[in-house]
């Protein structure tokens, strides 16, 4: 597990407190201010976690999480000073792996970045498996379409690991959103749908016609594509 963790907030009093806090932890903490210095960070320090806060000065962290995810599937743990549902949903469509409202108990944050990072070393197989132009390396944690890397984040490839696992079983949301935990419950479903929304987009997946991932009404979602014996080709 990469114990390296990048605090992108202009908190400088906080981002000190996370510094000591985190060490207790086992954890390597690097802090910036400021967006264009978080996103320097990213580049050259290769973070194993990013906590970002929405609130920044001159960019917003919703910029910053979406240019992250131009690059890298980093987990990315969002703090919002409101707690606001709507800045939550906008932080999971554009690729955040969780969130936490501000003012927040740093034992808590522990949990969730904990959280975070077991879904990043579960899997349910440790080999490759393919269906059609999609492949899947479960130990590398990588999916490819027709050869080319997927970039899904950390909970995209949580949520497809545990689709393929179970596949031709529908699964209801509530079974999904136990892969998803660490997330609030408040909007959960929006959560789930999310999810399978942006594993779709990168898929290729047509929700009306799917080859991967079939909508099952008024229960959840199935993964249907049967496994085929020839690789695709992946770096």
């Amino acid at each position: 597990m990469d114990q390296t963790v990048l605090v992108i907030d202009d908190d400088d009093k906080l981002n000190r407190l996370l510094k000591r806090f985190l060490r207790d932890y086992g954890f390597e903490v690097y802090a910036a201010i400021d967006a264009d210095e978080g996103l320097k960070k990213v580049r050259t320090v290769q973070p194993g976690l990013v906590i970002l806060d929405v609130m920044l000065p001159g960019m917003t962290g919703f910029e910053v999480c979406r240019r992250i995810r131009e690059s890298s599937a980093v987990p990315i743990i969002m703090l919002t000073a409101r707690g606001d549902v709507t800045d939550k949903v906008v932080g999971l469509e554009l690729g955040a792996d969780d969130y936490l409202p501000k003012p927040f108990e740093p034992r808590e944050l522990v949990a969730r970045m904990q959280a975070v990072l077991r879904r990043v070393q579960h899997t349910g197989s440790d080999r490759r498996r393919c269906f059609g132009e999609l492949s899947i390396d479960f130990h590398r944690r990588l999916a490819f379409m027709d050869g080319r890397d997927a970039a899904l984040t950390t909970t995209e490839f949580a949520a497809l690991d545990l689709l393929v696992r179970h596949a031709g079983r529908p699964l209801d949301r509530d079974e999904i959103m136990q892969t998803l935990r660490g997330i609030d419950s408040e909007c959960f479903n929006r959560v789930v749908d999310i999810t399978m929304s942006r594993l779709r987009q990168k898929l290729g997946d047509d929700p009306k016609h799917p080859q991967y991932i079939k909508t099952v009404w008024g229960t959840g979602y199935m993964f249907v594509a049967r496994e085929s014996d020839d690789e695709a080709a992946s770096p």
